[in-house]
């Protein structure tokens, strides 16, 4: 198992848009003393499609050392291209990594017979876990119950990440015997009540305990007190919906002291409007203090 509460890590950039890696450094100790089992490293939330191959390698070379064995390290290495896609998984495996986050195929659009050969190329040339990672609002396509079958055949298909809401897929998931990630931090609990594992979140930057208590709370029976957590968690829920990600999770990180720096583009920093919506969310968490009126 990869754990329960992974966090798709955020990659910090200096001034000069090169990656500060020290500074990634510190937020994966940070993390891993506040809630999560591990991390998605260069996920969308690393700002991947903007990382050369040579970066992104380096960002898992380095999670990996600083991670260590307490925790665990699931780099991200699926691309649009297979022959890509093989070639990161390839390097990945040889720096140590734990499991792969691989997408579903986007732009070119597939079709069913062509994801699964995508995923079998992939997963020939390691014998890490790999997380198939759904998520139709970015892809285009939703990898249905049919062809999510056909690759839980395959040995090291172990789990998904699920961005999709549809609790009946969900469902088939667990059917399948394969590990049920939440891919959008709001419908963890559902997922929890249907056999999900836990998440693969964002909002574990600024709220990592309290999901992993609701992670075991929900686990260990305790039923209610994970659902009143859930409620409780309604403004992180809300903070990512102010602007597109990670541009809201990275200005929620400033406010609360983790120096990340900035973005490259084609994403962009968030407006004085946005931080202050950003702002009122964290207060209303009590992670942040609220200003003087």
């Amino acid at each position: 198992m990869l754990g329960e509460v992974l966090t798709a890590i955020v990659t910090p950039f200096d001034r000069d848009g090169e990656i500060d890696f020290e500074a990634f450094r510190r937020l994966a100790l940070h993390l891993l003393e506040d809630g999560s089992d591990g991390f998605v490293v260069a996920g969308t939330t690393g700002e991947a499609p903007t990382l050369s191959d040579d970066e992104r390698l380096e960002l898992f070379r380095v999670a990996v050392d600083t991670v260590g064995d307490r925790g665990t390290v699931v780099a991200g290495t699926g691309t649009y291209s297979t022959a890509h896609s093989v070639h990161l998984t390839e390097q990945a495996n040889e720096l140590g990594v734990d499991g792969f986050l691989v997408v579903t195929p986007y732009y070119n659009k597939p079709p069913p017979r062509g994801i699964v050969e995508h995923f079998k190329a992939i997963a020939a040339v390691s014998d890490k876990p790999i997380v198939v990672y759904n998520i139709p609002a970015r892809v285009v396509l939703n990898i249905e119950p049919e062809t999510m079958a056909e690759l839980a055949e395959i040995p090291t298909v172990t789990a998904v990440k699920q961005a999709n809401a549809d609790l009946d897929q969900a469902r088939r998931i667990v059917e399948l015997g394969l590990d049920l990630y939440a891919g959008d931090d709001n419908i963890i609990q559902p997922f929890l009540e249907l056999g999900g594992l836990g998440g693969v979140c964002v909002h574990t930057h600024v709220v990592g305990p309290q999901v992993k208590e609701q992670v075991r709370a929900w686990r260990s029976g305790d039923h209610e007190r994970a659902r009143r957590l859930d409620e409780e968690l309604g403004p992180s829920y809300e903070l990512l919906k102010v602007a597109p990600n990670p541009i809201a999770i990275k200005a929620a990180l400033h406010l609360l002291g983790h120096d990340v720096g900035g973005h490259r583009l084609p994403l962009v920093e968030a407006t004085p409007e946005e931080r202050e919506r950003i702002r009122d969310c964290l207060e209303r968490l009590g992670v942040l203090t609220a200003t003087p009126a």
